[in-house]
């Protein structure tokens, strides 16, 4: 009888450690030894879902096929793995306590004291079992508990974690990722902060099986047999993770040099081959061996957090290793370009422009500026989500003369609404889950840029908006030059549109960024950095 393994992987000492990495990195690494996976992040805060989250706190917002707003850790499953990846592969407390709520009101308690203990943790361990449950018989399911051992919003995670190895002690493994610092000052490596990590986490009943170390450079033979010994985790349980020189994806070769799949495998008796990391081996090394450099300047408004569109930054180096050469991205505050002169001044001196999605009227000029200096110098543009919006808005003023043209969204009275809401939008008060996502099928137009990029006339992408492009304007737009490539299948939204004279000025309603691999890039990205390399 078919057996799945769970593997628990838990944060300590301080936060950003880079669990989500870590998880996905040693999935890979199970998945390139003929296993099947499946993958859960635990997410200790209240929000149901981080759909209305401040990007600048919170970080990207990534979306699913079946239309599930999640953390951006899911965005590094999907780059690593082949793990199928919905609305089963997050849950939050705030989804956790609606859940139990919501049976509580229904009466499905049968008059009982709704507590903690054992109400909310049964509740997560049913959302641990509904994930392995997503495809036939996964071998290995990884959870990834958000937050840091310690936190009091985390605690009921951790005691449903306790609960679930106590009964599966032979099927389940935890991982505890703590931070060891070098003092400067003193010279010396401190292991004090992942013993007393560990010490939190024995006292609510969890022993770590493993213990992965993140440090500046590998440590020494003494500092694991220490770690080992204060931790009570055999010394070929300490594995460090030092800083990586040139990319994040070097991780999952540290962790395969010092056999952590091949442990894990022994420990949770699985049967695997040997790791088959070739495809990952050609990709490092197209990245450390470019033949030249591009250069890509975003023009966006959340580009101070550094997360804020994750995929859009990692898409944009999986197309420059599939053209072989480095990528040099220059940040571009939109709300400013304006404020520091003539924007072809400010922004100037970059191979091609990328104009990503957001919300709100912060920085419209901006970006609008952005695209016209594209449009009339000929260089390569790519919209995402509003900034293929900006596109048609810029088009409509500058090329049909509409000058007052704008997005509803922007001017609710504005004369030509170009962009406008979906009609079905109309009247909705919540804001969370109610925007048009996930995945979508879109027929393209054979001949175009699109269609060539795809080699298909028929694409699914995701979602994320509440805006679309107004027919009304369709017939005027085409006739001048802004072709509608892709449209909604069975519908007549607009999804993709492009300036027919113009080397490669691309805008998609969607969000390709989100389906991008570096071992797959996203062919509209890799596209995109072509023609930029192409101009420079």
């Amino acid at each position: 009888m078919h057996q799945t393994k769970y593997i628990f992987i838990s944060g300590g000492v301080v936060s950003s450690l880079g669990k989500g990495l870590t998880s996905a990195s040693i999935a890979m690494l199970l998945e390139s030894r003929g296993l099947k996976i499946a993958m859960l992040k635990l997410d200790p805060y209240l929000n149901v879902d981080p759909g209305t989250m401040n990007p600048f706190q919170h970080g990207e917002v990534y979306v699913t096929d079946d239309g599930a707003e999640t953390d951006l850790d899911l965005g590094h499953y999907y780059r690593y793995t082949n793990a199928p990846i919905s609305k089963l592969s997050n849950a939050t407390s705030g989804q956790i306590y609606d859940s139990v709520i919501k049976k509580e009101r229904r009466g499905e308690y049968l008059g009982k004291t709704v507590q903690v203990i054992p109400h909310v943790t049964d509740e997560i361990k049913q959302r641990i079992l509904a994930c392995s449950q997503q495809q036939s018989d996964p071998d290995v399911v990884l959870v990834e508990i958000g937050g840091t051992v310690g936190d009091i919003e985390s605690l009921p995670f951790f005691e449903a974690i306790r609960q679930f190895r106590y009964e599966r002690p032979k099927d389940c493994v935890n991982i505890h990722l703590t931070y060891v610092p070098f003092l400067k000052a003193a010279g010396e490596v401190k292991t004090k902060p992942t013993q007393h990590s560990v010490q939190i986490l024995r006292e609510i009943g969890i022993m770590p099986d493993l213990i992965l170390c993140r440090c500046e450079e590998g440590l020494d033979e003494d500092i694991k047999d220490k770690i080992s010994l204060f931790c009570n985790v055999p010394k070929e349980g300490v594995i460090d993770i030092p800083d990586v020189s040139t990319t994040v994806y070097e991780v999952p070769m540290i962790l395969s040099k010092q056999g952590l799949d091949k442990k894990l495998c022994q420990m949770l008796n699985l049967p695997s081959s040997e790791a088959d990391l070739s495809k990952w081996q050609h990709m490092l090394h197209q990245l450390s061996h470019p033949k030249g450099k591009v250069v890509i300047g975003i023009v966006g408004k959340y580009l101070q957090h550094q997360d804020a569109y994750k995929s859009v930054f990692e898409a944009l180096h999986h197309a420059a290793m599939a053209n072989g050469v480095e990528i040099e991205i220059r940040r571009f505050e939109s709300d400013k370009v304006l404020e520091k002169g003539d924007v072809a001044s400010v922004i100037a001196g970059c191979d091609g422009y990328l104009v990503p999605g957001g919300f709100g009227e912060r920085g419209w000029m901006g970006k609008i500026m952005t695209a016209k200096y594209c449009r009339e110098n000929k260089i390569p543009y790519f919209g995402l989500c509003l900034g293929m919006q900006v596109m048609c808005v810029e088009f409509a003023r500058h090329v049909l003369g509409l000058t007052d043209a704008n997005t509803t969204e922007i001017d609710p009275n504005t004369a030509h609404p170009v962009i406008s809401l979906l009609s079905e939008q109309k009247g909705i008060e919540d804001l969370g889950g109610t925007m048009r996502l996930g995945a979508f099928t879109c027929q393209l137009t054979p001949g175009t840029k699109a269609a060539k990029a795809y080699g298909s006339n028929r694409i699914s992408e995701r979602h994320r908006h509440r805006f679309e492009f107004n027919n009304l304007y369709k017939d005027d737009c085409q006739s001048r030059g802004l072709i509608l490539s892709g449209v909604l299948e069975d519908g007549h939204l607009c999804e993709i549109a492009e300036v027919k004279e113009h080397p490669w000025m691309l805008g998609v309603q969607f969000h390709p960024e989100f389906k991008s691999k570096p071992t797959d890039p996203h062919p509209l990205f890799r596209d995109f950095i072509a023609a930029a390399i192409k101009r420079g």
